[in-house]
């Protein structure tokens, strides 16, 4: 487990067990996919993807992932993730359980809409 702060999310993953180094790099990739022209980073310690803001964060934890995509990513997909811990603008997958890729992919393509929206609204006023 991590002890320092990453400078990087390739630092971040290298601090995990293999088995959750796959995991975490599945779902990188599945963010980057749904939003290519986010930037990685690490805030709060922890991945994250920027674009217009915030998008989506995620961390491993010794029984998890925790997935982030602050609460309206949650409330927009509340149906779907309801079968997950959770709570405002957190899920939990479980890490001996299929990551929902799927889902993540479509909460970040939300959560890019949803930053994208916020932008052209503020450039209006």
């Amino acid at each position: 487990m991590i002890t320092v702060k990453p400078k990087n999310i390739d630092e971040y993953i290298a601090g995990f067990p293999i088995e959750t180094q796959k995991l975490l790099e599945q779902i990188r990739a599945t963010i980057k996919k749904a939003a290519p022209e986010a930037k990685e980073t690490i805030s709060y310690a922890i991945p994250t993807f920027k674009l217009n803001g915030n998008l989506v964060h995620f961390a491993a934890f010794k029984n998890h992932i925790g997935f982030y995509p602050a609460p309206s990513g949650n409330e927009a997909f509340k149906k779907e993730l309801s079968i997950y811990k959770g709570g405002k603008g957190t899920v939990q997958f479980p890490i001996d359980k299929k990551i929902p890729l799927n889902l993540i992919t479509k909460i970040v393509k939300f959560r890019v809409k949803e930053n994208l929206e916020r932008v052209k609204t503020k450039a209006k006023k």
